[in-house]
């Protein structure tokens, strides 16, 4: 349907207004807030009873985190996904199948049960476990490199530049799994199911599109991927040192993972999200 990115967005604009950029938007403004608060919560808890501050405790710390969000992640994206499917190139859909992303999850549940509603929980986590691994440990890296020191008059710009190339390296890494995630979660709209489960989406996938098909829409989630996940990582370490500076933050060791900076923590551990 589409030739790229490009032509992606000119279509959708053309067909469904600005408003068709939006479609499903609804599922992540419900879910997100509640997503960002379990991972950078269970990231530095585990960090702290890890004990030690290590690439490998960032790592399992991170995998951690992103294997307990996939209770909302899941459901979330599932609702995202079938919202954005309703009415493509339509300007007003004729017949709309669900009114918004709560009527679509209460629906799929209605007719599948949690099964339908936990649809594609697996390649979620195949995905956000290693993902958000692979997430924290580059964020502290990155930090740890770049000197990213309170002192600093470039901290902000580090702390940006770390949080969004810590994205992307998450998305590079897990990108194939999401895009069979992302196949399986949309399979059964209208009642029609082609795939029997993830190898069967895998060969199908190989068969019809080849090996690119692990590639599809990957510039476009790199291209959200940076802005969204440096925002989302130097805003959590500014508010910690903020709240720590000015004596009224009473959780010690809550931060992000970060050189110098130790965000997340205030002894031994950093905590990256």
């Amino acid at each position: 349907m589409y030739r790229g990115t490009f032509h992606c967005f000119q279509s959708i604009i053309r067909q469904e207004s600005m408003l068709g950029l939006y479609k499903g938007i609804g599922s992540p403004m419900m879910g997100l807030t509640f997503i960002n608060a379990i991972v950078f919560g269970v990231q530095g808890n585990t960090m702290r009873m890890l004990g030690r501050d290590t690439p490998l405790n960032q790592f399992l710390a991170g995998a951690s985190a992103g294997t307990i969000q996939c209770v909302i992640c899941c459901p979330m994206e599932l609702a995202k996904t079938r919202m954005q499917m309703q009415g493509t190139g339509e300007k007003k859909s004729k017949r709309k199948m669900y009114k918004n992303s709560l009527d679509c999850l209460v629906r799929i549940y209605n007719k599948e049960g949690i099964r339908g509603i936990n649809r594609g929980m697996v390649t979620t986590l195949v995905r956000e476990t290693p993902g958000f691994g692979v997430y924290f440990l580059a964020y502290d890296v990155l930090t740890r490199s770049l000197g990213c020191e309170p002192e600093d008059p470039y901290m902000i710009p580090k702390l940006l530049f770390a949080g969004g190339m810590s994205g992307i390296a998450s998305w590079l890494s897990t990108y194939p799994v999401d895009v069979i995630k992302s196949r399986l979660q949309a399979d059964g709209v209208g009642g029609v199911y082609q795939y029997n489960g993830i190898m069967d989406c895998v060969r199908q996938s190989i068969q019809k599109e080849g090996w690119r098909v692990f590639t599809r829409g990957l510039t476009s989630t790199l291209l959200r991927a940076f802005p969204v996940n440096a925002t989302t990582f130097a805003t959590v370490t500014l508010f910690l040192m903020y709240m720590r500076e000015g004596g009224e933050c009473s959780i010690p060791d809550s931060e992000p993972p970060s050189v110098q900076l130790q965000p997340l923590q205030t002894q031994t551990q950093p905590t990256s999200m």
